[in-house]
């Protein structure tokens, strides 16, 4: 398992990663990886998830981004203290390969800011790079 870290304003990115076998197909060129994301509000003000934007990088380099409003269908409203974690997936053509982005947020004021996703690693388990 891989994590990765960020604080922005106040705002808590924390990311897991693991190799999913079970969805996974090598033989045919083709790895999934779950991730865990968990946000945590540790401001003195109230945010909301608006937007993402990921950059995923395979193993060959290869880099694919994607944006979109909100994360697995919701955008989670947090006050100070509270916190949201999701599990999504990326597919892969290559046994290793990173993620990062970041959050769009919006505060209780109209501000927007985005967020950090740190970089992590997707890896199938005993690959060396």
């Amino acid at each position: 398992m891989f994590t990765s870290e960020a604080i922005t304003r106040g705002v808590r990115v924390h990311v897991t990663s693991e190799y999913s076998p079970e969805r996974s197909q090598p033989a045919q060129n083709q790895w999934f990886f779950l991730y865990t994301v968990r946000i945590s509000n540790e401001s003195l003000e109230t945010v909301q998830l608006v937007t993402r934007h990921w950059i995923i990088t395979d193993g060959n380099g290869h880099v694919d981004e994607v944006r979109g409003p909100s994360v697995v269908g919701e955008r989670p409203v947090l006050e100070p203290g509270e916190g949201f974690e999701y599990t999504s997936g990326c597919p892969l053509p290559t046994p290793f390969g990173t993620m990062h982005g970041t959050y769009q947020m919006i505060a209780r004021t109209g501000e927007l800011f985005d967020a950090e996703v740190a970089p992590f690693a997707l890896s199938e388990p005993y690959t060396v790079h």
